[in-house]
C-alpha cells in the first residue's frame, strides 16, 4: 500500500474563567474538504517542513507509519498553518505532540495525521478566507453540546479530542499530561455489519481485534445518531 501523506493539526488553547477554551474554524459549506465542518487549524505537510525539503520515506517503526523526520517536519507544518489560516504565531518548540490519526480504509483521501496541542499566543485572529468563514473560542464541553444538539458539524477526530478535553482544568495541566505519555495512535476501522450503525473502532476494542482484546473490550466512537458517544473501557 502505497505511503500516506502527513499532515498536522494544532490544537490551541486558552485560559478561561470556565476553564479552557479551545479554537475552532469553520469550513465553507460549499468546497473544499470537511465542508461546513468546524475544524482545528492544520493541513498537509509540504516537502518544505523537512529539513532538507523532502519528505521523509516512512520507513521508522513508530506505528503510524511516519519516517522519523515527519514529526519535527509535521511541526514546523502546523505552526506554518496557524500562521496562514488565523494570522497567529507560535514557536515550534512550545507544541506537543497528542495524537496521531491514521482514517479507515474507506476513506477517500488518507493522511495520518499529527495533532499537537499548544497554547495560543496572543493576537487577534484573522481569518483567511479562502480556507475558513468563522472562528469561535469555546470550551469543549460547550462545542460537543452544540454538536450533540445539530448546531455545528464536527469530524470524528475533532469529536474524540475535545471529548479528552472536558477535564481539563488549565491550559498548563493539558500541556503538562501532554508531556507525560506517547502520543496515541488511532487507527481507525469501521465496524463492519453493525445493522445500520455507523461505529468506528479503534486498538483495545473487541471488534477492533477479535480474539486479542477481551470480549467486554471497548474503543469506539457510536455516531448514529446525536449525541455521539464514546465508549472506552480501560
Amino acid at each position: 500500500m502505497p505511503a500516506m501523506d502527513a499532515a498536522a493539526t494544532v490544537v490551541l488553547l486558552r485560559d478561561a474563567p470556565e476553564g479552557p477554551e479551545v479554537l475552532l474554524l469553520e469550513r465553507p459549506r460549499d468546497t473544499g474538504s470537511f465542508a461546513g465542518a468546524w475544524v482545528f487549524p492544520g493541513g498537509r505537510v509540504d516537502p518544505e517542513d523537512y529539513d532538507d525539503g523532502a519528505p521523509a520515506d516512512g520507513s521508522a517503526g513508530n506505528g503510524t507509519g511516519a519516517g522519523e523526520r515527519e514529526l519535527p517536519a509535521a511541526r514546523r507544518a502546523g505552526v506554518r498553518e496557524v500562521r496562514e489560516e488565523t494570522g497567529l504565531e507560535l514557536d515550534p518548540a512550545a507544541l506537543v505532540e497528542l495524537s496521531c490519526w491514521i482514517p479507515p480504509a474507506q476513506a477517500p483521501r488518507r493522511f495520518h495525521t499529527w495533532f499537537f496541542v499548544g497554547q495560543a499566543s496572543d493576537g487577534t485572529v484573522v481569518l483567511n478566507p479562502g480556507e475558513h468563514v468563522a472562528h469561535a473560542w469555546l470550551t469543549p464541553r460547550e462545542v460537543l453540546r452544540r454538536h450533540g444538539e445539530g448546531e455545528l458539524l464536527l469530524m470524528p477526530p475533532t469529536w474524540v479530542t475535545l471529548h479528552g478535553l472536558l477535564q481539563a482544568a488549565s491550559v498548563d495541566a493539558v500541556l503538562a499530561q501532554a508531556r507525560r505519555s506517547r502520543p496515541a495512535v488511532f487507527r481507525s476501522r469501521m465496524l463492519d455489519d453493525a445493522g445500520g450503525a455507523r461505529i468506528i473502532t479503534w486498538s483495545g476494542d473487541a471488534d477492533y481485534e477479535p480474539g486479542q482484546a477481551p470480549p467486554s473490550g471497548r474503543n469506539r466512537l457510536v455516531m448514529t445518531r446525536l449525541p455521539w458517544v464514546y465508549e472506552r473501557t480501560s
